[in-house]
């Protein structure tokens, strides 16, 4: 596996943009289920928490890219749902986590080898006599 720094934040911009457009996408289409929220109300549900990490992901920043991940699973798991659960949004749902185990697998690269770049990490706890 590569350790640069530069190829795993390009993974990430190559998985996050158009998981992005996806979810606007998939969601903007109107519901035929009985019960489903609104398209205005789906909308701001799947693509607000794609929106809080923007900036951070846009200027690099390491911290941004690892707690994005949290962000990210939401999209892993919901996708992995829909694959067992509704066999007509299979393709949509086999898109998303495509692109969501991409920007995972990249935000996680990059947080970790441009921290250790930058010198950041956790600092160990000293053995307590």
């Amino acid at each position: 596996m590569p350790t640069s720094p530069q190829f795993y934040r390009v993974l990430t911009q190559l998985c996050y943009w158009p998981l992005l457009v996806l979810v606007i996408l998939w969601h903007s289409l109107p519901s035929s289920e009985p019960g489903s929220l609104p398209t205005s109300l789906s909308l701001l549900f799947w693509v607000l928490p794609l929106l809080f990490p923007l900036t951070g992901l846009v200027r690099g920043k390491p911290y941004t890219h690892a707690w994005a991940n949290f962000i990210l699973m939401l999209y892993f798991l919901h996708a992995l749902t829909t694959l067992w659960t509704h066999p007509d949004e299979r393709v949509w749902a086999a898109l998303e986590l495509l692109f969501a185990v991409g920007a995972f697998i990249g935000a996680t690269g990059f947080a970790r080898y441009k921290g250790r770049e930058l010198g950041l990490g956790l600092k160990k706890l000293k053995d307590q006599d």
